[in-house]
């Protein structure tokens, strides 16, 4: 299992990012809110993912750049567990990720979290 996190694995689409938050299903675990539609698109990866801080909770650019960075490399060492339960069902998704915590949290409760919304899957 690699553990880097290609262009190819990010969502960069305005139409796929508009219809994520037109038409997807989502659930809340807090600090996340995850929201993701199955993808027709075919590709070498079953998932493909956007990071987003809210600039209305984080004014300061450097604090929503520490978040991302953060969440990107806790996806980044374990996005193995999503890809396996996607590969189970044989399916690929669109998904976001959005940070809606109130405070700037440690890298080991995020990665907790994180791991839990991947399980919910």
């Amino acid at each position: 299992m690699s553990f880097t996190f290609r262009k190819e694995e990010r969502l960069c689409s305005k139409k796929k990012i508009d219809e994520l938050f037109k038409n997807s299903n989502s659930f809340f675990i807090y600090p996340y809110k995850f929201l993701w539609i199955v993808s027709e698109n075919k590709t070498d990866f079953p998932a493909q993912i956007v990071i987003s801080v809210p600039k209305k909770r984080y004014k300061k650019a450097v604090h929503r750049n520490l978040i991302k960075r953060r969440i990107r490399e806790v996806y980044r060492l374990n996005k193995h567990i999503l890809y396996r339960n996607l590969q189970r069902k044989n399916i690929t998704i669109a998904a976001m990720i959005i940070y809606v915590g109130n405070e700037i949290h440690e890298t080991s409760f995020l990665e907790g979290k994180l791991k839990k919304v991947f399980e919910k899957i």
